[in-house]
C-alpha cells in the first residue's frame, strides 16, 4: 500500500565477540610428502590441530598437549 513500507533494520548493533574468540588458531605445517606449507586449524573441542596436505590429501592430527608447544611450524612426513 502507498506510504507503507517494511524497515527489516536493527536499531542495536550486533554484538561483536572478543578479538581472541574471533581468530581461529592454527598452526603450520610444511608437508614433506608434496613441498608444500599449509596452516591446519584446531578442532572444535579444542583437542588437537587437524587438516590434510592441499595437494595430496593425506591427513595429519596434532594432538594438543598439558605441557604445549612454544613452536608454531611443525613438519609432516
Amino acid at each position: 500500500m502507498p506510504g507503507e513500507h517494511l524497515d527489516l533494520s536493527s536499531e542495536q548493533p550486533a554484538p561483536r565477540r572478543a578479538a581472541a574468540e574471533e581468530a581461529r588458531k592454527f598452526i603450520g605445517v610444511h608437508f614433506a610428502c608434496c613441498d608444500v606449507y599449509s596452516r591446519v586449524y584446531v578442532n572444535r573441542d579444542r583437542s588437537a590441530y587437524i587438516g590434510h596436505c592441499p595437494r595430496c590429501a593425506k591427513p595429519v592430527r596434532f594432538t594438543i598437549g598439558p605441557g604445549g608447544s612454544d613452536s608454531r611450524m611443525f613438519q609432516a612426513s
